[in-house]
């Protein structure tokens, strides 16, 4: 790959404190270097298996019955039966955070698998038990140059697919052609992937969702072909709440490069502003007081939440 430095709309602050984390592997809790599950699991083997990313803000857990709600919704589109409620779930990664002291500034990643099978092949009926259910908490806050500077993208030319090839709002493990996106954003020396969807128009990129402002109007994909964010709903939801206008519509290339702002949306970063794209200046080249309210609004909410 090109060793052009480039940021990551999923880079972080380095935090010493994660080396000694503790991680939770079916109800057991492990150092870091010692957690481990087989090379016979499903989602080692076949990628085979849901996942959440969830993000604690002083002592928060941000939007977390939407993150349950889809980690749910999920299991039950595979037939993966997790093997613990809703709220065994909840318990488990409170206990997580709770062993490892946190209580802000912390970032979890929830995996689920349908387990270890008795050959790596695709047949589910060849699980052996119960699922596998990791947890990984670090401490993770984004770089404040990153949000200063703002994030450089790249339209790669893998598209991202239709529900009946490969439906993107399904949490998956597998994300192969979201990689590939990244690789040639990365190679090219940017920072992420726009990615368009197969009908050409504006999808999102490899990792977050993507927004572009046009005078104080914040526009974002209609999500027919792509993963539908919960911190990009919650973007849309209090925009409109602050009596602004947010449309989830088509948009093109071509109505991107002659926006005002632009900016992405997750779950780690919240709001980053997007200053470059394909090699364009996006606006005057610099995060733009629209994706900076925007930014406001957000925190604002889901602290209050």
């Amino acid at each position: 790959m090109n060793a052009k430095a480039t940021e990551s709309a999923q880079g972080y602050v380095p935090d010493t404190r994660n080396d000694a984390v503790l991680v939770y592997v079916n109800g057991e809790f492990f150092p870091r270097d010692q957690a481990r599950v087989s090379v016979f699991d499903s989602g080692f083997a076949l990628g085979d298996g849901v996942w959440e990313g969830l993000r604690l803000m002083k002592d928060r857990l941000i939007s977390l019955d939407a993150h349950m709600d889809r980690l749910l919704e999920g299991a039950r589109s595979i037939a993966l039966d997790i093997g613990m409620s809703r709220d065994e779930i909840v318990k488990a990664i409170r206990l997580t955070l709770e062993r490892n002291g946190m209580t802000d500034g912390a970032h979890i990643r929830l995996m689920v698998t349908r387990g270890v099978k008795k050959t790596p092949n695709q047949d589910p009926r060849f699980a052996l038990g119960p699922a596998t259910v990791v947890i990984v908490a670090e401490y993770k806050s984004p770089k404040p140059e990153t949000r200063a500077r703002g994030l450089s993208l790249l339209t790669s030319a893998f598209r991202t697919s239709t529900p009946d090839v490969f439906d993107l709002r399904l949490n998956s493990h597998s994300r192969l052609n979201l990689i590939q996106a990244l690789i040639q954003a990365i190679n090219a020396g940017c920072d992420e992937a726009l990615m368009l969807d197969p009908r050409g128009f504006v999808a999102s990129c490899n990792s977050t969702n993507f927004f572009i402002v046009r005078g104080r109007e914040i526009w974002t994909s209609s999500g027919l072909y792509n993963f539908k964010g919960i911190t990009q709903q919650k973007v849309v939801d209090v925009w409109r709440a602050d009596g602004q206008l947010a449309r989830e519509c088509d948009f093109t290339l071509a109505q991107v490069y002659s926006a005002d702002e632009a900016f992405v949306t997750g779950t780690l970063g919240g709001v980053t502003p997007v200053t470059r794209i394909d090699g364009r200046v996006i606006g005057g080249g610099k995060p733009g007081p629209v994706t900076a309210r925007a930014g406001e609004l957000y925190l604002r909410a889901v602290l209050a939440s």
